[in-house]
């Protein structure tokens, strides 16, 4: 799960490069670059926004997901209560709701199925509420 914690996006692209079997000419005429700074670009741990929007769609991955799910998980956003609170108007979208992936919630269950976390802990690190994560314990417990 140390996927969304250290992102190297470069490294990323290139695994997905690998299991989509894409040829390197085609990726140099997508992007109009020559193999060695394709290759370049799988040493880099991050990338313009612009080339990463290139590379999902070349990929038909979506890059921007994993660090999307690094910020549930890592830097959950502040309350939208304390957001009105400020009474200041926004904007840019206001979020309520985190979208999980089926990753990040078979992470957090399997924290708490193996003893690692506690229920608690896991509320309490990843901000999850406590409905939410009991729900996932239910669904997606291994059945032995």
């Amino acid at each position: 799960m140390s996927l969304y914690k250290d992102i190297h996006i470069g490294n990323l692209i290139k695994i997905r490069v690998n299991e989509a079997d894409i040829d390197i000419l085609r990726i140099c005429n997508f992007f109009n670059l020559n193999a060695v700074e394709i290759e370049n670009m799988y040493n880099q741990p991050s990338l313009d926004s612009e080339i990463l929007l290139r590379w999902s769609k070349l990929l038909e991955y979506d890059f921007f997901r994993l660090y999307s799910q690094h910020l549930i998980l890592y830097s959950p956003p502040a309350s939208l209560k304390q957001t009105e609170i400020s009474g200041k108007k926004h904007s840019l979208p206001i979020f309520k709701k985190n979208i999980y992936t089926k990753e990040v919630i078979d992470f957090l269950v399997e924290l708490v199925e193996s003893g690692d976390k506690t229920i608690k802990q896991v509320i309490e690190d990843y901000r999850i509420p406590k409905t939410t994560l009991h729900k996932w314990i239910d669904k997606y417990k291994k059945k032995y």
